[in-house]
């Protein structure tokens, strides 16, 4: 099966308010046919729409306030969907939480919405988006993971764990819809320069662990690497050479090795 055709694509976007989510929106404007951009600041979702309309003033941009982390607002999404007839053939699932920090001293709400959004509500959206793609043989649907659901990481357990979900759910359904038209891709960046690492972080102190800044990658071409793995039907895109090979390292060395580590 050949990749998916972007032009004049119709998008959903989650966690569009910043970051690889925004950047995705930027890169798709001149490209898809509309956007359905997704987060709880609606505020920075407006702020969006504005510069993509001015852009491109035929890109038809929807903004949802959704708070991902409350299934009954994911399902109210979806109803929403239904009753403007908008039809979603590209789903980003990008949205997603992190928590820096010793598993056993996490606050409880803050694992619980870690899940809720990591897992849960890209797991729902799929299950409600995916049929009508089937049904019309063609679709594309992007789960943004991570390098770190390769391997346990210490101080990110719930994270690491979380993303390694989300590559082995991506893996599990494009086997199922392979022959369908649909085309299921998980994008696993490394370090990226974002919100994300600070909004993680429960102190304003020293990063743990801080990643060498040769292996961080600027979000365009996060975002490039995305996208083209989606026009190219790869099951699996590692944005940047250095990751790359620091992957393949990962996957060739054993567990307990890993785990020393």
């Amino acid at each position: 099966m050949s990749g998916f055709d972007i032009t004049g694509c119709s998008t959903l976007i989650t966690g569009a308010s910043a970051g690889i989510g925004r950047e995705f929106a930027r890169q798709l404007a001149g490209r898809a046919g509309s956007l359905v951009l997704v987060a709880r600041r609606l505020d920075r979702l407006e702020e969006l729409r504005q510069e993509l309309t001015k852009k491109d003033p035929n890109l038809n941009v929807h903004c949802r306030a959704v708070d991902l982390s409350q299934q009954n607002e994911i399902e109210e999404l979806s109803a929403w969907l239904a009753r403007e007839g908008i039809a979603i053939d590209f789903l980003i699932n990008n949205a997603g939480l992190g928590d820096r920090g010793s598993f056993a001293t996490a606050p409880p709400e803050r694992v619980h919405e870690m899940l809720a959004v990591n897992i849960v509500a890209l797991t729902i959206l799929t299950r409600a988006l995916l049929p009508a793609m089937i049904e019309k043989k063609r679709g594309a649907i992007l789960n943004v993971s991570s390098s770190a659901g390769f391997l346990p990481i210490r101080k990110m357990a719930v994270y690491a764990a979380s993303k390694a979900y989300v590559t082995s759910f991506s893996d599990g359904i494009r086997g199922e819809v392979l022959k369908q038209g649909v085309v299921v891709s998980s994008l696993c960046p490394g370090p990226v320069d974002t919100e994300f690492s600070s909004v993680a972080r429960r102190s304003i102190g020293k990063q743990p662990y801080p990643s060498p800044s040769f292996m961080h990658m600027p979000v365009e071409g996060v975002v490039r690497a995305g996208l083209a793995g989606i026009e190219r039907n790869k099951p699996l895109v590692v944005p940047g050479i250095v990751m790359k090979i620091a992957m393949l390292l990962v996957r060739l060395t054993p567990i307990a090795i890993l785990r020393r580590v």
